[in-house]
């Protein structure tokens, strides 16, 4: 299992080794030395970081600058951010969190204070993660849900509507699956479900959208693929479903 990650945002070197040593047993770490940087790296990297250190006095783009950009950008406000630097007055403090930063850390910097911190809000982040990916995700076969697919294609729809590119959605029905769960049970049934899940998957590219709309039945909508193709690539997923043993 990989390690929770961590983007330390500073302009000391001194600050960074500190920080490094102290979390690198337990993260995987990345640094940045400036605002520009910072962001520049969240541009590539931010579906997988877990948590940002951010200092707040830094030369061009102060700490504070560097929140008010990541809370403009929606794909980068679930990523906490705890502020370190030295400023330590109450005011300073309430700014950083009134501007959504979820904790503070003064230097010089305590260790045991830092990692305390760090782990309390990478524990928050990643149980946050998990009941998201709970909310998306069928139970049974780990694919998307229909509570996902409705919310997304929404969007998807609308994407398409304003860039004039076609988009086509398949529906799928496992023929006779009464007739499964009645001769083999139900776990048997739950088989089935989960290698079809599987095929589907594998079979799809990944801006395409699978879930499981409800009992035996499964939807993909297809991004920029017309009615055409689509005929076309129900056709070879029926025939790679008929393989199935």
């Amino acid at each position: 299992m990989s390690k929770p990650s961590i983007l330390i945002v500073d302009d000391e070197p001194i600050n960074i080794r500190l920080l490094i040593e102290v979390l690198k047993p337990d993260y995987d770490l990345s640094v940045a030395t400036s605002g520009e940087q910072a962001l520049a790296q969240l541009e590539e990297q931010h579906e997988n970081l877990d948590l940002i250190l951010l200092d707040v006095n830094m030369p061009e783009m102060s700490g504070i600058e560097v929140l008010d950009k990541i809370n403009d950008h929606k794909d980068w406000t679930e990523i906490p951010v705890i502020f370190v630097t030295a400023k330590n007055q109450e005011c300073d403090e309430a700014e950083g969190l009134e501007r959504g930063a979820v904790d503070y850390i003064t230097k010089p910097i305590s260790p045991a204070i830092v990692r305390a911190r760090v782990n309390t809000h990478i524990e928050l982040k990643l149980q946050r993660d998990a009941l998201e990916r709970m909310a998306m995700h069928d139970q049974l076969t780990g694919i998307y849900n229909r509570h996902y697919l409705i919310e997304a294609a929404q969007q998807k729809i609308a994407r398409a509507t304003r860039h004039k590119h076609a988009i086509s959605l398949l529906m799928l029905d496992v023929d006779h699956f009464k007739a499964i769960n009645d001769t083999h049970g139900h776990s048997k049934g739950d088989e089935v479900l989960k290698e079809m899940s599987k095929v589907l998957k594998a079979q799809n590219r990944a801006e395409d959208i699978v879930a499981r709309f409800g009992g035996e039945e499964f939807v993909i909508l297809l991004d920029q693929c017309d009615a055409i193709s689509a005929e076309d690539k129900s056709e070879k997923l029926r025939q790679v479903l008929e393989r199935l043993s």
